[in-house]
């Protein structure tokens, strides 16, 4: 069975991959990867490689997905199969666009800073989590149990990652393995149509349209997710076994 290096997003650990660890086990080595004190995608990705088999399937969620990008770009080789959750490609519009997100990076810490990080996850909650699924106590109860988790450190270097993030438009049309895109059809973060646009640029992919869900899929709607990328990780099985028959 390949490795399966799943990729969280930001302030998200172990915890948002959990159901899939469980159920891709019969296809695939399923392992959830860490950053460190990495402060952009390219410092991101290093970490994930250093501690990387020779091949393996690599999905990643939102700010994972960018991760995972930079590590196909780095070592397409070694990538066998790609998915995308939740995520986006562009860098910034414009000067005045990043400069509004600098902004809004900096009112986060400062909030952080002010009320601790469990009532920020509160707050943020709802951004990430389809309104319907804000009545399950319990799922809302583990994304900010898992968000408080993290360091006001870790939320500094993910932030900055993302201000200072590459636009890897020209790299989706290089992309040549088996690629999963997934996006969650009440996700107000990362929208349909962006997906839609990855789906047109990347050969080979195919897009996966999770219905329930918001930005948080793989917690939201863990059995529709699991299927998903179980049909993936079959067809690329598939891929490769035609390719060496």
């Amino acid at each position: 069975m390949p490795p399966l290096l799943l990729l969280p997003g930001m302030l998200c650990d172990a915890a948002s991959w959990r159901a899939q660890m469980e159920n891709l086990a019969d296809i695939a080595e399923p392992r959830v990867m860490a950053y460190g004190d990495a402060d952009s995608f390219t410092a991101m990705a290093d970490a994930v490689l250093a501690d990387a088999p020779e091949r393996f399937a690599l999905a990643g969620h939102s700010m994972g997905g960018r991760v995972a990008q930079e590590v196909y770009r780095m070592a397409p080789d070694r990538v066998i199969a790609l998915a995308l959750l939740a995520t986006d490609y562009r860098g910034h519009a414009d000067d005045a666009s990043r400069a509004a997100e600098s902004a809004r990076r900096d009112n986060m810490i400062a909030k952080v800073r002010a009320d601790g990080m469990e009532a920020f996850a509160r707050a943020w909650a709802p951004q990430v989590i389809a309104s319907a699924n804000m009545e399950d106590a319990a799922l809302v109860g583990e994304v900010v149990a898992m968000m408080t988790r993290h360091s006001l450190a870790a939320l500094e270097a993910e932030t900055l990652a993302g201000l200072s993030r590459p636009d890897r438009s020209a790299l989706l049309s290089r992309i040549s393995c088996p690629t999963l895109i997934c996006s969650g059809d009440q996700d107000t973060l990362r929208p349909i149509s962006v997906h839609q646009d990855m789906a047109v640029r990347i050969p080979n992919s195919h897009l996966v349209v999770i219905e329930g869900s918001g930005h948080m899929v793989a917690m939201e709607r863990p059995a529709a997710v699991s299927k998903a990328l179980h049909d993936w990780l079959s067809f690329g099985a598939g891929q490769r076994g035609a390719a060496g028959s």
